[in-house]
């Protein structure tokens, strides 16, 4: 009976060059790259084609919380440093980086990317920002230029400053504090713990987590109304460790330092006071301290980092457990999933047998870019999962 059982499922590739903990993940430049953050803020990116690295440097000089990009060559981290930064990094800019990673040489001064934003945030929370474009119109008495070096305006979201349960939301490339959240007065909450946020024409919305267990949804329908709040919950006994939207933004999924995954509306404009909203399903799932929930960009499965070292990944139509990963030893704090994109079909020449003796150099080139080509598009296409772990190793799984 024993002899039919599938062997554990086995990461595709380790990447090692980190000498601390692993906070933050985030797949760039359509599957080619990923990002990984960790706890003395240090940044590598990685060229998944070749699984080495192509830019190493000091972003932060505590540890990262979080990660994102903004359009093609723009690179955010938000440290602990209560810096939230923007850096100038496509894949051209990668050739003035250093290359060696921080675990071989973690002494040695790196030249960094151009720094082309620096924003001063509230840290202390160990909540990362969230971050969306900006699709609400401008405030009528203010006047736009459309400048094409620049990609479309986004909305960040991070804890207040001063009020450590308040939400601020800043708007960039203005760097203005577009909007604030208010902590709840009703209710206890405790620091916010993870945040996400949306936005369209006619509608913001910031879905909050909090020390107390609390969840809730806050609404803005036009620029210069304020937020209010639409949706509240407590599924959570213990404080929510993270939380991600449904690719079809109509729920989303928190987790906790207990055992629970719970999913919550997210509800349209339409339908904003509907008071009577309650969480859509509660799972006790047996397995404290999962975070790092992330979805995937077809929507169909989620994934958590445990303490217990394992990675889980999980249906996000029945919310039942599909995989259990389990390579590191210890803690898994981040995960991230490639976004699911197939690659255009590319037409290379091939080489005939009868020609591969006379190569000229010209085509030798071209036979060189065809195989970079090709470990491209096999990156791009690859069902990535990455998992981050105390230990400073990334795991990279290939599965569904």
């Amino acid at each position: 009976m024993s002899s039919d059982l599938l062997p554990p499922a086995q990461p595709a590739f380790i990447l090692r060059g980190h000498a601390a903990q692993i906070h933050a993940l985030h797949f760039t430049a359509g599957n080619v790259r990923l990002l990984t953050a960790d706890a003395d803020g240090w940044i590598v990116s990685w060229d998944l084609s070749y699984k080495r690295p192509v830019g190493v440097w000091k972003a932060h000089s505590t540890a990262i919380l979080g990660l994102g990009s903004w359009g093609s060559d723009r690179i955010i981290s938000h440290g602990r440093d209560n810096k939230l930064l923007v850096w100038q990094l496509g894949i051209t800019d990668e050739k003035d980086l250093d290359k060696t990673p921080p675990v071989d040489a973690a002494s040695v001064a790196r030249k960094q990317p151009w720094l082309l934003y620096a924003l001063t945030v509230n840290a202390l929370n160990f909540c990362s920002f969230a971050m969306c474009r900006d699709g609400m119109p401008p405030i009528s008495a203010q006047k736009t230029i459309k400048d094409n070096r620049i990609p479309d305006p986004i909305l960040i979201a991070v804890p207040n400053t001063i009020d450590s349960g308040g939400i601020d939301i800043y708007h960039l490339p203005s760097q203005t504090r577009a909007a604030q959240i208010h902590s709840e007065r009703s209710v206890t909450t405790g620091m916010v713990m993870a945040l996400s946020i949306l936005a369209d024409s006619h509608l913001v919305q910031v879905a909050a987590s909090y020390e107390s267990g609390h969840t809730m949804v806050f609404v803005q329908n036009d620029p210069a109304a304020s937020f209010q709040k639409l949706y509240s919950a407590r599924s959570h006994k213990q404080p929510i460790l993270s939380m991600s939207i449904s690719p079809s933004k109509d729920h989303y999924v928190t987790s906790a330092a207990d055992a629970v995954i719970a999913m919550h509306p997210l509800p349209a404009g339409q339908s904003i006071w509907n008071t009577e909203l309650k969480p859509l399903k509660v799972v006790q799932t047996g397995h404290y301290g999962q975070q790092g929930l992330k979805y995937r960009s077809d929507g169909r499965v989620f994934a958590t980092a445990g303490w217990d070292s394992s990675i889980r990944v999980y249906s996000s139509k029945t919310m039942k457990e599909l995989a259990v990963l389990k390579w590191h030893k210890v803690g898994c704090y981040a995960t991230s999933f490639a976004n699911i994109n197939p690659p255009a079909v590319h037409q290379q020449p091939v080489l005939s047998k009868e020609n591969e003796n006379s190569i000229t150099p010209s085509e030798e080139n071209s036979a060189l870019s065809t195989i970079q080509q090709r470990r491209d598009d096999k990156a791009r296409s690859t069902h990535w999962l990455a998992a981050g772990a105390k230990d400073g190793k990334v795991s990279l799984w290939d599965i569904y």
